[in-house]
């Protein structure tokens, strides 16, 4: 009895662990693919990989409210166009409520250009409410520039 038991609780800890690095394999890719999207200055596929409501603090403290206000707030910056690119660290997956915690470190680079010309931290709240992860909220925080 006490046997079986103990291979029961090890089968429910291996399938949870594969369970969150699935999880955990989805969010990745959904991250390199916005990374690719937003290297390429394509603004709406990189919408499509928030949630409608998403909210964005910038590197700067700016706090910016859903899609459509991200979108009027890119339209509105002067200069040369940026794109930024995210390395994630860590992801930790919570498979009971569908949320998932993301953090790493972020670089912008100009249009063109091989160096990055600012950077820092970031962190990433992602759902899976929709049946796909996508990004609830993002904190960036400038420390190189």
């Amino acid at each position: 009895m006490k046997k079986t038991l103990l291979s029961l609780i090890g089968l429910l800890v291996i399938t949870f662990s594969y369970a969150q690095e699935a999880e955990m394999s989805q969010i990745l890719a959904q991250r390199q693919a916005s990374n690719q999207a937003l290297r390429d200055f394509d603004e709406e596929l990189e919408a499509t990989f928030s949630t409608q409501a998403a909210f964005i603090t910038t590197g700067a403290g700016t706090l910016i409210a859903g899609k459509e206000a991200l979108d009027a707030y890119i339209k509105s910056q002067e200069g040369p166009r940026m794109y930024w690119i995210r390395t994630p660290d860590e992801v930790l997956v919570n498979p009971k409520t569908m949320l998932a915690w993301e953090t790493g470190t972020w670089k912008g680079y100009l249009e063109g250009a091989d160096e990055a010309v600012v950077g820092g931290k970031y962190s990433a709240q992602w759902t899976k409410a929709s049946g796909t992860w996508l990004i609830q909220s993002q904190l960036f925080v400038t420390l190189e520039n």
